[in-house]
């Protein structure tokens, strides 16, 4: 009998590992691979991952301390990157710095020059989603990378309705709503428990992917973040799942059936209206400002990564001075 994982797979759901550690991806055997500042960070602590640090603080180049380590951060997440991709066959994102979040031109820029260091590399853009906040700047930056540049990104931070369709409006390759986020918000301001059908980050996965699926987006919609094994396995059927370590080896223990619970053909014949919001940014931020949780949750989470990305950049100038 195959385990819960593979009957996961089965269903069609793509799974992409969601870490920084190379022999984790290794045993999954993952399509895709996800990083962020904060598992990039926990990796570079281990003894193992030492000599990817060094050798990044070492090619740095810059008139300062500080803009070496700048540069060595750059390369240290394209070298990681790079390794994950001897691994997986698909593709791997790669974050923008979080504290570019609020700027549309910076956030590009990073961008352009992530992509131009995995050309250095010797690895296609089309290997790489650049991962970036679901900002109402990050989208537009988005939207000018993919349209204008061919780069796929990877629209992460994503807590709600409106971000979901203004990402598909901009043509985003992939959009990453946070599951087991959304449910930590629901269940600290409610004080209520979810069985994992009634989960309000499953909701909201469910809900973006039927729009999607009922008005063609093409844009992959990748649940993330969870909490349990259940909330994953109640999203069978999406398009993409990015799990970390720990959950993908519950799933490998378990025998436990995974039956689909999402399909485009029954997406396609629901009652939805369409709406609009890529050339509104006034309602873009009106809309997201009404949902209180994806507020707090999308401050919170810029917050952390960019805090991430300073202690690691304060590390990196330490090895650079």
């Amino acid at each position: 009998m195959s385990n819960s994982l593979e009957a996961l797979k089965a269903t069609g759901t793509v799974i992409v590992t969601d870490t920084g550690e190379f022999e984790s991806i290794a045993k999954y055997k993952p399509q895709d691979a996800t990083t962020n500042p904060s598992l990039i960070l926990a990796v570079s602590k281990k003894p193992e991952y030492a000599a990817l640090v060094d050798a990044a603080a070492k090619a740095a180049t810059g008139a300062n301390a500080k803009e070496k380590a700048s540069n060595a951060l750059d390369i240290l997440l394209v070298e990681f990157g790079t390794k994950i991709l001897e691994i997986v066959p698909g593709r791997v994102s790669t974050e923008v710095d979080a504290r570019l979040s609020f700027d549309k031109d910076a956030t590009i820029k990073k961008a352009l020059h992530i992509i131009e260091l995995y050309k250095q590399k010797g690895i296609s853009k089309d290997r790489v989603l650049i991962k970036i906040a679901s900002t109402w700047e990050g989208i537009q930056a988005a939207a000018e990378l993919e349209a204008k540049h061919g780069i796929h990104c990877n629209l992460t931070l994503l807590f709600s309705f409106v971000q979901a369709v203004t990402a598909a409006e901009a043509k985003a390759t992939l959009i990453s709503p946070f599951v087991g986020r959304i449910l930590d918000w629901y269940k600290k301001s409610t004080g209520k428990t979810y069985e994992s059908s009634e989960d309000p980050g499953v909701h909201s996965v469910k809900s973006i992917y039927n729009y999607y699926k009922k008005f063609g987006y093409d844009t992959i919609v990748m649940g993330a973040s969870f909490r349990n094994t259940g909330e994953i396995k109640e999203l069978a059927g999406v398009d993409y799942l990015t799990v970390s370590p720990a959950l993908l080896e519950e799933l490998v223990n378990s025998t436990e059936a995974v039956p689909k619970k999402l399909e485009k053909s029954q997406a396609t014949s629901l009652d939805l209206e369409k709406v609009s919001y890529i050339n509104d940014e006034a309602k873009f931020r009106f809309e997201l400002n009404e949902d209180q949780m994806a507020t707090e949750k999308l401050s919170e989470g810029i917050r952390k990564f960019a805090a991430d990305a300073v202690t690691m950049l304060e590390e990196l100038e330490k090895r650079v001075a």
